[in-house]
């Protein structure tokens, strides 16, 4: 770590920016860290595509990795006192030595002193002791994760879940996901997953959670959850029920799922509509891969759709889409346009 900040001390004004840069950033600390393959796969392109900054971005990458104190663990007490001894180190070599070696000691001992400063104030400023990890989905890209407690989450297109490292079972989830959350009968310890609308409780289950359209929908497949609504209520769910609720407008729904019911949910790489309009069901795909669609004949909007349809390849999913309405959807400058058939 010594030869590290003897490298640093000797970086030009432009390394250095570049080194704080890169330590500073989230998505580069995903990347030396290995927790986000998205930011991954960036950095690994970036680092390509830069070849000139690869000596910086490694040390950058080893600070990250090899310090692991953070700002409230360093005082200027104990800077004071690590100069101090170093300095009585610079005496007792003074007296020791001859008046041409004294100075050479001197010189070598403070510039000893001078990095365990500069290396403490770099700890102590730049180290980033943030704990959160973040994994990210693209439109159109569906991601399968396995979080440190073993709970299986499939996160979809345009979506986000985050968790702080020492609080695993605590999620945060924006976009849509589907939970298959690992029961731990020992400690009955819960699981939580945060929407900016309500907090799903649960013990160990399956369910299925949106955030899509200003509103957090709830469905249970397996086991018992508790959700904790951002207007104070709370609902206890069985499976087969679709709750739903909205902080904007506070509107709640508490249904079970019938042939009647109209509804449209994700899970496991599949839509899935029951008496839902084709509105809706392309703005499911406008959130998910990031198009706009274009309805050439309004008529169709209104028309209903039901059955399933695999959203994990955007060409196959239209077609199906196509298909099961008797329309033609034609891709055009990341619009959607819709016609009759």
């Amino acid at each position: 770590m010594v030869s590290l900040l003897m490298k640093t001390l000797f970086m030009s004004k432009e390394e250095l920016s570049l080194l704080e840069i890169l330590i500073e950033d989230l998505s580069f600390v995903n990347w030396a860290k290995n927790h986000n393959q998205n930011d991954v796969a960036f950095w690994n392109n970036w680092i390509r595509q830069h070849p000139d900054k690869i000596e910086t971005v490694y040390n950058a990458k080893a600070i990250i990795l090899g310090i692991k104190f953070n700002k409230t663990q360093v005082s200027e007490t104990k800077i004071d006192q690590a100069l101090s001894d170093i300095l009585a180190l610079v005496e007792v070599e003074e007296k020791s030595f001859k008046k041409g070696k004294k100075s050479f000691s001197v010189v070598k001992y403070m510039a000893m002193a001078t990095t365990l400063v500069l290396f403490i104030s770099l700890a102590y400023l730049f180290i980033p002791t943030d704990t959160t990890v973040t994994h990210t989905t693209l439109f159109g890209e569906i991601i399968d994760l396995k979080l440190p407690d073993g709970t299986s989450v499939i996160l979809n297109g345009n979506s986000e879940i985050s968790y702080d490292k020492n609080t695993p079972r605590n999620i945060n989830l924006s976009g849509e996901a589907y939970f298959k959350v690992k029961s731990i009968p020992s400690t009955k310890a819960k699981f939580w997953v945060n929407t900016k609308d309500l907090k799903v409780e649960v013990f160990g289950t399956q369910f299925h959670v949106s955030t899509r359209n200003n509103k957090t929908g709830v469905l249970l497949d397996e086991g018992r959850i508790e959700l904790l609504l951002g207007n104070g209520t709370s609902k206890k769910m069985k499976p087969g029920e679709l709750v739903s609720y909205s902080n904007k407008d506070k509107t709640t729904t508490h249904d079970k799922v019938t042939q009647e019911l109209s509804y449209s949910l994700w899970r496991e790489g599949t839509y899935i509509f029951n008496n839902t309009t084709v509105y809706e069901v392309m703005k499911n795909i406008e959130q998910a891969y990031g198009l706009k669609t274009e309805f050439i004949d309004e008529e169709l909007k209104g028309q209903k759709l039901t059955g399933g349809i695999p959203n994990q390849n955007l060409k196959i999913c239209l077609s199906a889409i196509e298909k099961s309405t008797g329309t033609r959807i034609v891709v055009k400058d990341n619009r959607l346009l819709m016609f009759k058939n």
